[in-house]
């Protein structure tokens, strides 16, 4: 199946997620393929349906010290955090010619992240308990979704080499007991988006057996 791909690079969180419902619409009405939107947000925090404020450790006043923004979204999940050097990946994509199944669909997006850190010599591993990607006890992928009519939002974020101070103003996912980590944390060194981004791709085409194609990211602008 055809997918294209836009690189949005940084972006705020609240014109990335109208891009994602624009591309929602215009699946539903089968004007469009498959996307997956790859990018990098501003400090941002988020809190999905079954999140608790109680989970982010900081007030409205040092969020906005921190410079750190927080938006309540429609995906499932807890809170979770979005920074620079972190790649998101939001794929828009119909489940229906997927045998709508949502836990095959996550399955599949740990797999993506799994073969990506592999091609870095990182030996990183699903959770039976908890959704995401992990490297020994530390989180290094977040994965959230929600799933309308059968087309997929919101994905998947993978730690590069973000700011990991970050994560100690919440308790990410609303797990206490875990920590959370970075490719350059693992490796003990940067390595550039670009290389991690093109193995993303490679393993998403890989994983949902997909024909990539680059989309012109002016036609994404919403009105």
């Amino acid at each position: 199946m055809l997918c294209v791909l836009y690189q949005l690079g940084l972006i705020e969180y609240g014109e990335a997620y109208d891009i994602q419902k624009k591309l929602w619409s215009q699946k539903m009405d089968g004007r469009t393929a498959d996307a997956v939107l790859l990018l990098e947000h501003p400090p941002t925090f988020t809190i999905g349906k079954s999140g608790k404020l109680g989970n982010l450790l900081l007030s409205e006043e040092e969020l906005a010290k921190q410079g750190i923004s927080l938006f309540f979204i429609d995906r499932g999940g807890d809170i979770t955090y979005h920074g620079p050097g972190q790649l998101v990946a939001y794929p828009i994509i119909d489940l229906k010619n997927r045998g709508k199944d949502i836990h095959r669909y996550i399955h599949d997006l740990e797999e993506v992240v799994i073969r990506t850190l592999a091609d870095l010599s990182i030996e990183a591993r699903r959770d039976g308990k908890n959704v995401g990607v992990w490297v020994g006890n530390d989180s290094i992928a977040a994965i959230g979704v929600r799933v309308r009519k059968w087309i997929a939002l919101h994905g998947l974020a993978l730690n590069v080499h973000p700011n990991l101070e970050h994560f100690s103003f919440i308790n990410p996912c609303g797990i206490l007991d875990r920590g959370v980590t970075s490719i350059a944390r693992v490796l003990s060194r940067n390595v550039p988006m670009e290389v991690v981004v093109k193995g993303l791709v490679n393993h998403f085409s890989e994983v949902f057996d997909a024909h990539i194609e680059w989309g012109s990211v002016s036609s994404l602008r919403c009105d």
